[in-house]
Order: structure tokens, then C-alpha cells, then sequence
């Protein structure tokens, strides 16, 4: 028999982490985690194997496919915007081959075991792209079809991931003589830029507002890379944790889609600026825009409508801006960084 386990790729990066640890406290004790780089040991122990390896490494998936019985796979593994504009043919390679990599293993794993395969993947606001400041300010919160003309190739990679998932759940090989449905149970969510008091910032272009503080919780100086005034959503990481997992429990019946957007708070970089100056009244941070990351961020929406998400699943976020900064990202950061003192 070939042991049970819930795969999470990517698992060492901020959201690995967190879902890691996040299974493990709900009592699940059977996670294989994969990941490019070793995983540190806190979070080793708390999976039944991990895996230092590549998804772009079809030996390694065909591996996995015959020694482990996969019925959850929680896709995470991606080389980030700001990474992904300075080598954009390797994130292409990562983000688009690794994920076509884990759908045929995901669609080999559902003929093994005679029913789909969940298969949650974390896109991302990036997938939208407005042409300018005054179009973005008149639309406001864009719904998941609207405005799907991203500029970077995370955005084009997220975007293209979300139709391959959506192909390998409904139309894979639909030529053949005898056509199975529901090859995969394929389900995507958007997310908006994700805030962690527990892991540093890994190369996303919405990362200015954790490192505004960390770098303050550290007391280090940091040039803020966008306006006071750009404004993008924000969500704390352990509502992004608990939307994967209410989507992924959430009956097929309901859902209407593959892809739904989810979001939480909306603030200006100014904002966030003025919160962490509250909290660290010593923070030395300054406004230095990056034209073209500045550009970038500019053509993301204001906000994300995730109606649809609320009325499929009951997405409701547990943190408001006033709790996330209040109860979980300031108190935990300013002791995560007086225990390393």
C-alpha cells in the first residue's frame, strides 16, 4: 500500500511555512514537504518527510507518484515578481513547467486512486494590469474576469497556471476515445500582498509594506520603493492560510469557478508607513520610489472584489487592518526580534 500524504511544494517559503504549521496544530501528521532549499528543522518535525528537491525534476515527481498515495496537493512552489523580472525565462521554467509538472502528477495520481485530486494553488493580483493611475482609481475592486492583462511574467505565468488548471480539470486529452471528467479538482485563489511576522519578504513587488517592518523591528533604515500615496490590498498571512484551507474543504457543489479573488484591507503605503511609526517611533524609513517597480504596483487594482468568494465558501477575513497590525504582526514581530537580541 502506498502511504498517505498531503504534498505541499514550496513548503519553505513564507506560506509554506505557515500552512505547515497551521496543518500540524490541527492535528495533521502526514505531510510530505518539498522544497528547493533544506527546510529548517522546527518545521521538519513537523512533517512526516521532507523533501529537498525541484519541481522542475520529473524523476523526483515520477518518484512520488509510485510511492505515495497524493489526494491533496497544495501548490505553493514559484519564483516571485520582482525575481521573475530579472530572470523571466527561469520563472517561466518554475512557474509555468513546474506547475504543468504537478497537474500531470495530480492527473496520475487521480487515475491511481479513482477520484480527483484537490489541487489548491495560490495565484496572485498580479494577474491584473491596468493602464494607468486614472483608469485604476475609476474602477476600483475589479472581479476575477475583469482586467486580465498583467505586465510582468509572474502575472503572465499566475495567469496562464490558472487556465492550464482549469483545462486539466475539465477538457484534459478531450479527444480521447473515452474522456473522464473531473480528471482534477482544480481550485485557484488570488491573492492580494500577503504580510507575515514570522518570515521575511522573498521577492515580491507588493513586499514593501513587511519590509517596512521588519527593517523597523530590526532597526535598520529602509527606502520604501513606491509613493506614500499607492495603495494595493493587503492581507495578514494567517488569513491567507485559512482561505487555502476553507476553499480546499469547501464542498465542488458550490463552487462556481476555479479562480476567486480574496482580500481583506486596503492601505496607502503612507499608511502603513504611520502604523509602524506608532509602533517604532525610532524607524528610520524613507520614500525612494523605484520608477519601474512603482510601475508595476500601479497597475494592480486598489482592491479586489471577493463577493464571490464570500457567497461560494463563506470567505470572511478573521484580521481587519486594525487587528492584523494590532495583534498579529506588530507584537509578534517586536518578539521575534527581542529574542534574537
Amino acid at each position: 500500500m502506498r502511504k498517505e500524504v498531503v504534498l505541499i511544494t514550496g513548503a519553505g517559503g513564507e506560506m509554506g511555512q505557515a500552512l505547515i504549521t497551521q496543518l500540524s496544530d490541527s492535528g495533521v501528521n502526514n505531510i510530505l514537504a518539498l522544497d528547493i532549499k533544506p527546510l529548517p528543522k522546527p518545521l521538519r518535525r513537523r512533517c512526516q518527510l521532507a523533501l529537498q528537491g525541484d519541481i522542475l525534476d520529473k524523476a523526483l515527481l515520477d518518484r512520488l507518484v509510485s510511492e505515495y498515495s497524493i489526494p491533496r496537493i497544495f501548490h505553493l512552489a514559484a519564483l516571485l515578481s520582482t525575481r521573475a523580472e530579472f530572470t523571466p525565462e527561469a520563472a517561466h521554467h518554475v512557474n509555468v513547467d513546474g506547475t504543468l509538472n504537478l497537474l500531470k502528477l495530480a492527473v496520475d495520481q487521480s487515475s491511481w486512486m479513482g477520484r480527483p485530486v484537490r489541487f489548491i494553488f495560490p495565484s496572485s493580483i498580479a494577474v491584473y494590469g491596468l493602464p494607468d493611475l486614472e483608469t485604476k482609481a475609476k474602477v476600483g475592486a475589479v472581479k476575477e474576469w475583469e482586467w486580465n492583462v498583467p505586465t510582468t511574467m509572474y502575472g503572465c505565468n499566475k495567469l496562464y497556471a490558472e487556465h492550464l488548471g482549469r483545462y486539466y480539470a475539465r477538457h484534459y486529452r478531450q479527444l480521447a476515445a473515452r474522456q473522464q471528467v473531473d480528471h482534477i479538482d482544480f481550485r485557484a485563489i488570488r491573492f492580494p500582498g500577503l504580510i507575515s511576522a514570522f518570515t521575511m519578504p522573498s521577492g515580491g513587488t507588493s513586499d514593501y509594506g513587511p519590509e517596512m517592518l521588519h527593517a523597523a523591528a530590526k532597526g535598520e533604515p529602509y527606502a520604501c520603493f513606491v509613493r506614500e500615496d499607492t495603495r494595493m490590498p493587503f492581507m495578514a498571512m494567517p488569513d491567507a492560510v485559512k482561505a487555502l484551507l476553507d476553499l480546499e474543504r469547501a464542498p465542488r457543489e458550490n463552487l462556481t469557478t476555479y479562480v476567486y479573488n480574496v482580500t481583506s484591507f486596503n492601505p496607502s503605503a503612507g499608511e502603513i508607513y504611520a502604523l509602524v511609526k506608532s509602533a517604532f517611533p525610532e524607524a528610520q524609513i524613507t520614500f525612494k520610489p523605484d520608477d519601474k517597480r512603482q510601475g508595476i504596483v500601479d497597475s494592480w487594482p486598489l482592491d479586489q472584489d471577493d463577493s464571490r468568494a464570500r457567497r461560494d465558501w463563506g470567505w470572511q477575513p478573521d484580521y481587519d487592518q486594525q487587528r492584523a497590525f494590532e495583534e498579529y504582526l506588530i507584537p509578534n514581530i517586536k518578539r521575534r526580534y527581542a529574542e534574537t537580541v
